[in-house]
């Protein structure tokens, strides 16, 4: 079971209409994963700034600066969305931190949500910071304008804390949450636990779901809530075509061990399904 706090812990309805029970991640997390993709993104910006440099010594030094201005602008907006859009819905930062964007209305996350939520940041962060560092270049700067951009930074920064949903403004926005994604690995454990398999499954059952269903699933042959099971076990007998024979738990169990031997057979030959959206093998 997760060490998270229950707090955390939020009701997340699929597509099919099963109620599932998510983790939010926390403020530190976030945090964390947004500081190992600040510097991701710094180091990044070094090799720019070193080849703009280069660059300077033969062409125009205002035409390079706007070059690296333009540059950095690209990078630190396509950095966050290019990745969320990608089918684990993470950056490297939040992969790190086991963390992962969904949309809060269960459906799939969407491309115009990604940019919503990652454009509200420059609003929230870059563009304060941005101004107050060239105004400081240019020795104009003064207290008050520092302390407007550092406190316009500072509440936005620190917003998820006086929340709930540990939600950002571009969160409320793009109506996102940032969820735990709970074990990067494939487990076993509930299969070793598990009878001796009883049931065998066809490619089209088999092909219904990807590394993020298989794991939500394991969340809920943990919890072991009698209404959630009934709930999943009905809805893949419907997609699949599978007679009902009143055991819910046994049925999901089985489902669970053959769904994460086909999965891992794939990951062996250079085959990644992340979640059901993405193309079958």
């Amino acid at each position: 079971m997760s060490r998270h706090p229950r707090s955390l812990r939020r009701t997340f309805v699929t597509p099919e209409g099963i109620d599932l029970r998510l983790e939010l991640g926390s403020a530190g997390a976030r945090a964390g994963a947004f500081l190992i993709d600040a510097i991701l993104i710094l180091v990044v910006l070094v090799l720019l700034t070193i080849g703009a440099l280069m660059l300077a010594f033969a062409s125009a030094g205002e035409f390079v600066m706007m070059l690296w201005l333009i540059g950095f602008f690209v990078l630190r907006n396509g950095w966050f969305t290019l990745f969320e859009m990608g089918s684990r819905g993470a950056t490297p930062g939040k992969r790190l931190m086991k963390l992962r964007v969904v949309a809060r209305d269960g459906a799939r996350l969407t491309g115009a949500a990604v940019v919503a939520r990652n454009a509200m940041r420059e609003i929230e962060v870059f563009l304060p910071l941005s101004f107050l560092v060239s105004r400081t270049v240019e020795g104009t700067a003064d207290a008050a304008l520092t302390i407007a951009s550092l406190g316009w930074s500072g509440i936005f920064l620190f917003f998820p804390l006086f929340n709930r949903d540990r939600l950002r403004v571009g969160d409320l926005v793009a109506g996102t949450w940032v969820v735990v994604t709970g074990r990067a690995r494939l487990s076993y454990d509930l299969v070793g636990a598990a009878p001796a398999q009883r049931r065998t499954f066809g490619d089209a059952a088999l092909n219904l779901y990807g590394i993020y269903e298989l794991q939500t699933l394991e969340q809920v042959l943990r919890e072991e809530n009698p209404a959630t099971l009934s709930n999943v076990a009905n809805m893949i007998r419907s997609k699949a075509d599978i007679p009902d024979d009143g055991d819910d738990h046994g049925f999901l169990t089985d489902y669970y061990a053959a769904l994460c031997a086909r999965l891992e057979a794939n990951l062996l030959v250079g085959r990644r399904r992340e979640t059901k959206f993405d193309p079958v093998a």
